[in-house]
Parts: structure tokens; C-alpha cells; sequence
């Protein structure tokens, strides 16, 4: 695969190891950066070496989304034959703009992927504002550094696979040295980053001050560095604060090295919250414990192989500076290694590819999870997992709490989780999206009733049709009773006050749009879950699909169907009927409630309580009984008659 990868700050020669780790994968990548950037308060040129596909570009200005790069320079580097273009900028940025608007004339036609770590979400004022959206709206996909960013994306117009990567830590960091436990009475704290009001250093010196043998060694430079010298100075301990100034790769290893514990002291400002914590994990990969403050990306980062502490807390900061400097030392050295490894370049770039895959191939995604909320007759689940045939991942929410599904579950190879009681189908799902997320599973996901039945390869032939547009939202699948063969409707007009209307002078037959399929059998895209989120846990049972499917097609998704081996018995997993009537019922209002508002249920429950008084009338037997108990449930009210029923 041929890449071209377009990010400023490649200047820095340790930040190139992307480059080398995705070349690593397979990937012939060429980097186009500036030729000379400021980072971390130091004027960096571009040194390359002599077997790196480097090209240095002159840039205009230095604000990260406010720079240009040279027009000519860019359409040098845009002339090769390219699989991908990966612009590693902000999507609202002028260079992203620029490069978007060189690549269509040149008439490239391969997709690109963005970059973001933007963890608060702006508002930018036009005309940045609309080449951000036609950034994102355009782009196959995008990786980010922290999972805020993600929501941001996908609000603002994204599409396509967001992929949180994190940032790189230089194998050179790691440390395989063993070191003995520092004297817990004499610290050495570092601190690594600019020396900038946001970066909490007049907190991380008081709290030093309250350490009396502890030593700070300061690395960096940055606007406040002779205000923070003099307030060493004024607290007493200026002659054991150290502020060495910038440092990189060799030099900004070692000093990492020589440390007993590293403070990330940052604290969020309204326009600024810290994004990813590089300094965190780069501490973490040298062996040296980290205390960091409760700020942005750096509890993510972190994972529990660190300490937090409120922001601007000095007292609470001294406190775990001490305990991680004696009690806690070892414990953190070894599972602060061990979370680094996360941010390798090596495990980075491989995300990054399989990234790259799957925007060049959707048919490359990874196979989808399969979510299925168990509850009643266990053996109808035990049925359900050996159609799948033990090849695609499977979780299963039980809201039983029954040992027996339990065993069922194992037995085959899922995950299981106790929901703690029956919390609905709808929280069951959330339940188990949760679950997902803790284990790090970030695919699509199939949500599949214990009383339906599809083998694994019609999922994948659901996926496919998933993935066959970046706009598809869902897929169901087309289905049959399992006993006669005859197919079962899937595709439903949504709930309207109209259609009700339409209903209740029997022209039901008329009302054939495809407005949502039912969720028995149905694939969700983990992009659309990123934006949407669960299911509405206010629906306990039914209109759940319905909901999540209606906010999709409201947010520009579509949703399809595929046609597809899968049968489904309603109501298999049992119950009373007569509860799960009312439960169909006070879904039904809470729905049109939602999205109609009050009048737009009046109209609804009105039209429904003329239809069945009009059956009951005419219709004979059960048929005719049936229709007055609905006309009794909807002019009592559902949700009134479901909590009484």
C-alpha cells in the first residue's frame, strides 16, 4: 500500500518512527513535512536521514491550524501515485483545506483519512467552520488521540471507521533496566513540557515545597519560565529546583531515567484541555512512576497503572508524589512498563493499518460482535450460539442472572454478564456495548434475539452489505418462520400521528414505506454507534430498534436490508403474553411522545382509540375482544396501563 502522509511536525526526527513502524506493516509511506517547526518552545529543521522518504516543505505562519504550506511544494509532493492520503492536521485547519483543494486538482482520486485530538468541542466561525465539515464529511476515516475526540468527529459529519491510536513512545524510552527503590525521603520529581500557565507547574512547586529533601528537575522551556524560577525562589527551594531547559532523544530520555517519579500536573482551561498526555506515557515506557492530575485525555492514558489527583490540589499532589516515590514505587514502575507497551510505535502503526485497510477495503473490517440479551428458556440460546458455530465473538447479557444460561454461554465460547435482573432489552443492550468497550472491541455489532437463528456467514454477507457505503447506518435481515418457511415482514413504516390516522379507516395496507426493520436479527456500524450511542433505556421492551433506527436516519444514515438466511420465532423467549402487551403498547407512546411531543400523541392516541372502538364493534369473537381491550389500554394511556398491568 502507498501512503502519503502529511503532518508539520515531522521535524522532529523521534516523532518519524511512525514512518518506520508502518513501513514495518507493509506500507510504502512518504512524509511530507515542514521544514522547520516550533516545538515545545525550540525551532526545529527538518534533518532526515539519508533512507527516509522525507520531503521538507516551506511553511507560512506557525499556528498549527493557521499555517500554509507552500502551494508549489505541495503539488510536488501530491504528483506521485498514491493508495491513501493521510493528512495528519486538524480537519478545520488551513493546511487541510489547502492540501484537499491541491489533491482534486490534480485529480487524485484516492480517499484520505484525518487526524484530530480536538477534545473539546468548538464552534469555529466561517469559512473554517465549513471546510471542516467538508473535511469530515468526505473522509474515509480518521484516527485520533483521545476518545472525546471521537464524539466530536462524528457530531461534526464524520462517517467513515475513527480509530483512538494514542501517540507513539520511541522504543528508545523503554527502560529493561531493574533499579532499586529511590529513598522515599529524598525524591527526585521531574516535571517534562512547556512551561505554560496550563501545564499546572506553579502547582507541581508547591507541592514540592512541601516535600522538604525532594529535588525537581524541570525540562522544558516555554512564556513563564523566569516567573516560575522566581516563585522556586520565593517558596525557599531554589536551590533544589532545576530548570534544565529543552531536551530530545538521547538527552530527553536520560533525564526521564534519572527521575524517581514524573508529575503531569496539567489543568483544563476553557479553551484548552490536555489532549493526550505524551510526556505521561513516555514516563511510564522509561519506568518512572507517574502522578498526573485528573485533567483531559490523562486518566485515559493512564489506565490505573499511575496515580490521579484532583487539579490544582498541591496538598493532594505531595501526598501521592510521596507515596509514589516510596510505598507504591515498585507497583507502578512495573504496571506503568507494562500499560507503555500500548503506545509502542509498533503497536500504533498497526492499528494505523488495519486503519488503512479498511478504508481502501471495507470488505478488510474485522468481523462483528455478536450481542445477544438473554432471558427465559435457556435452551433457546444454547440453540442460537451452535447456529453460529463458535466463530465470531459473542456476548451474552443475561437478565435472568441464571446459572444455567450461564454454563450455556461459557460452554460456547461467549462472554457473559449478569445484568443484576430483567433492566429491559434495551439497558441489556447498553450493558453489554459497555462491556464491549471495557474489553477493548471497537467493530460492528450484531444484536441477535436467543429465539432467531443465522449462521456466521450470513452475517458476514450482513456486513458486507453494511459496508458496501459508508452511509449505512444498520442492516437487517430478511427472514422466515422457521416452522412453514413462509418470510416474516421485517421493513415497518415509523409510528405517526398521520399513519395512525391511516390505520384506524382501515388503509393500513397502504402504509408500506421502509422506515425501519426489526431488531431480531440486526447489524449495527460501530461509526453510527460512535455518533448515536445505545439504545433509549426508557424503552424497556419494543420500539428500542425503532428509536435508534428513526435518530439514525434523522442524523443522514441509512439503513438497509440483506437478504439472508435467518428465521426468528416472535416471542420465543417467553413470558406473558398479556405483560408483553403492555410493554409493546407503552413503548409505542413513549416513542411517538419522543418524537411527535404531546399534540403529536394526542392525535395518535385518538386515532387509535376511534380504530378499535370501530373494530370492536364490527369484528367478531377474539378478534372483536382484542380490538376493545386496545381500546381500553389507549384510553386508560399504555404507559399508565403497563405500570399497573
Amino acid at each position: 500500500m502507498r501512503v502519503l502522509r502529511f503532518a508539520h511536525h515531522g521535524v522532529v526526527t523521534a516523532w518519524r518512527e511512525r514512518e518506520s513502524a508502518l513501513a514495518a506493516t507493509g506500507c510504502e509511506v512518504t512524509l511530507v513535512s515542514a521544514r522547520r517547526w516550533n516545538e515545545g518552545g525550540q525551532l526545529v529543521a527538518l534533518q532526515p536521514a539519508p533512507d527516509e522518504a522525507v520531503q521538507g516543505v516551506r511553511t507560512w505562519g506557525s499556528h498549527p491550524n493557521l499555517f500554509l504550506y507552500s502551494p508549489l511544494g505541495l503539488w510536488r509532493a501530491l504528483g506521485s501515485d498514491v493508495d491513501l492520503i493521510d493528512i495528519h492536521e486538524e480537519p478545520v485547519s488551513v493546511a487541510t483545506a489547502q492540501i484537499r483543494l491541491l489533491a482534486r486538482l490534480r485529480g487524485i482520486r484516492a480517499p484520505y483519512v484525518l487526524y484530530s485530538a480536538q477534545n473539546i468541542d468548538k464552534r469555529y466561525p466561517p469559512p473554517f467552520r465549513w471546510w471542516e465539515r467538508s473535511a469530515l464529511t468526505h473522509a474515509a476515516g480518521a484516527h485520533v488521540c483521545n476518545s472525546d475526540a471521537v464524539a466530536i468527529l462524528r457530531s461534526k459529519g464524520l462517517r467513515g471507521p475513527c480509530v483512538p491510536l494514542g501517540l507513539g513512545v520511541s522504543e528508545d524510552f523503554f527502560s529493561s533496566e531493574d533499579r532499586m527503590p529511590p529513598d522515599p525521603g529524598r525524591p527526585v520529581v521531574g516535571f517534562v513540557g512547556r512551561l505554560a500557565a496550563h501545564k499546572g507547574v506553579d502547582v507541581l512547586l508547591d507541592a514540592v515545597a512541601r516535600i522538604p529533601e525532594a529535588r525537581l528537575e524541570i525540562t522544558g522551556d516555554g512564556p513563564l519560565r523566569s516567573q516560575l524560577e522566581q516563585r522556586a525562589r520565593s517558596l525557599g527551594m531554589g536551590h533544589r529546583t532545576a530548570f534544565l531547559g529543552f531536551a530530545e532523544g538521547a538527552a530527553l530520555v536520560e533525564r526521564y531515567r534519572r527521575l524517581d517519579v514524573l508529575a503531569v500536573p496539567s489543568r483544563d482551561t476553557p479553551r484548552w484541555r490536555e489532549q493526550f498526555g505524551r510526556v505521561a506515557a513516555e514516563g511510564m515506557a522509561a519506568g518512572v512512576p507517574v502522578v498526573a492530575s485528573r485533567a483531559g485525555a490523562l486518566p485515559d492514558v493512564i489506565d490505573g497503572a499511575g496515580m490521579l489527583v484532583p487539579q490544582d490540589d498541591p496538598p493532594a499532589l505531595a501526598a501521592a508524589l510521596q507515596d509514589a516515590a516510596g510505598p507504591s514505587w515498585l507497583r507502578l514502575r512495573e504496571s506503568g512498563l507494562r500499560r507503555a507497551r500500548d503506545f509502542s510505535w509498533s503497536s500504533i502503526a498497526l492499528r494505523q493499518r488495519a486503519l488503512y485497510d479498511e478504508v481502501c477495503d471495507p470488505a478488510a473490517a474485522p468481523d462483528p460482535d455478536v450481542l445477544i440479551v438473554a432471558y427465559g428458556d435457556p435452551s433457546v440460546l444454547g440453540d442460537c450460539l451452535a447456529q453460529l458455530d463458535g466463530t465470531l465473538a459473542v456476548t451474552v447479557v443475561d437478565n435472568g442472572s441464571s446459572e444455567q444460561t450461564r454454563r450455556i454461554a461459557e460452554r460456547a465460547g461467549a462472554v457473559y454478564v449478569d445484568a443484576g435482573g430483567n433492566v429491559g432489552f434495551g439497558a441489556g443492550v447498553n450493558r453489554g456495548l459497555e462491556d464491549r468497550r471495557r474489553r477493548g472491541l471497537q467493530g460492528d455489532v450484531l444484536l441477535l434475539n436467543p429465539d432467531a437463528r443465522i449462521d456466521a456467514k450470513a452475517v458476514r454477507l450482513m456486513q458486507r452489505r453494511l459496508r458496501a457505503t459508508r452511509d449505512c447506518a444498520a442492516v437487517g435481515a430478511s427472514q422466515t418462520e422457521p416452522g412453514t418457511g413462509h418470510p416474516v415482514r421485517v421493513w415497518w413504516p415509523f409510528p405517526t400521528p398521520v399513519g395512525a390516522w391511516i390505520e384506524a379507516v382501515g388503509l393500513g395496507r397502504l402504509r408500506r414505506s421502509h422506515g425501519f426493520v426489526i431488531g431480531s436479527v440486526l447489524l449495527l456500524r460501530a461509526e453510527a454507534l460512535d455518533q448515536l450511542g445505545g439504545m433509549d433505556e426508557r424503552f424497556f421492551l419494543y420500539a428500542e430498534e425503532t428509536d435508534w433506527q428513526r435518530r439514525a436516519r434523522d442524523a443522514g444514515w441509512m439503513i438497509e436490508l440483506a437478504e439472508v438466511a435467518a428465521t426468528h420465532v416472535g416471542g420465543g423467549t417467553g413470558g406473558d403474553p398479556r405483560r408483553r402487551e403492555a410493554h409493546f403498547y407503552g413503548s409505542a407512546e413513549r416513542y411517538v411522545r419522543k418524537h411527535h411531543g404531546a399534540a403529536g400523541w394526542a392525535v395518535y392516541r385518538a386515532a387509535n382509540v376511534a380504530g378499535a372502538a370501530l373494530r370492536g364493534m364490527m369484528l367478531p369473537g377474539a378478534r372483536g375482544q382484542q380490538a376493545r381491550r386496545r381500546r381500553r389500554i389507549f384510553s386508560t394511556g399504555p404507559v399508565r396501563w403497563e405500570s399497573a398491568t
